[in-house]
């Protein structure tokens, strides 16, 4: 692979992991809950889910998916219903992550890892992401060498990214100012997964 290729692969990748999206909102939430540590591990526990779908473009399943509506359009039902309940699980009170932070109470790293991992393979918005833009850099990678960047790239783009999230937010006067408005936090995130899961649902119907 061309340096030029492979420098044009890294910005879309860049622009891709830097929109604000669910997925922001999901390691926001980790953070805040549970510190540092629970960002990073969602923030590359959700970079994995990105290096499945990098893995696949590559292998050409994707053109499967994209030849296949139906197969597609269960597999963005499921998501969109798994969004939608991690939605409302965020916008109920009982058990919140504003009640959690005021009783000391903290998620797992597992719970972080899962969440950050559901969020990015149940999100159809991803492999449209890379069907459209990503497929052409994978026609351009004739070795191993090249192959392996093709999946390497977006991981590592994408866990570098939100780890930096995590760090910056974890540091004491952001996070202190951050947990001020934890139960805003909630609600926003919990309001923007439900939103995603109902547009995902609108394209299907």
């Amino acid at each position: 692979m061309a340096l030029s290729t492979w420098l044009g692969l890294l910005a879309i990748c860049c622009l891709g992991a830097m929109s604000p999206g669910p997925s922001l909102a999901m390691v926001l939430r980790h953070t805040l809950s549970g510190g540092r540590l629970h960002g990073v591990v969602c923030a590359w526990a959700h970079s994995i889910g990105i290096g499945v779908y990098a893995l696949v473009t590559l292998l050409g399943l994707a053109v499967v998916l994209e030849k296949s509506p139906l197969v597609f359009n269960g597999i963005a039902l499921i998501g969109a219903c798994y969004l939608a309940w991690m939605g409302f699980q965020a916008l109920q009170s009982k058990g919140g992550m504003e009640q959690k932070l005021q009783s000391g109470e903290s998620t797992s790293l597992l719970q972080a890892a899962r969440d950050g991992l559901a969020i990015s393979l149940f999100n159809p918005k991803i492999l449209l992401f890379f069907l459209a833009l990503f497929s052409q850099f994978v026609l351009a990678a004739e070795s191993l060498t090249g192959q392996t960047l093709i999946v390497l790239t977006p991981l590592v783009v994408d866990g570098l990214w939100y780890t930096i999230i995590a760090v910056v937010l974890s540091h004491g006067p952001i996070l202190s100012r951050l947990r001020d408005k934890a139960a805003l936090i909630d609600k926003l995130s919990g309001v923007v997964l439900i939103l995603l899961a109902l547009r995902v649902i609108i394209d299907i119907i």
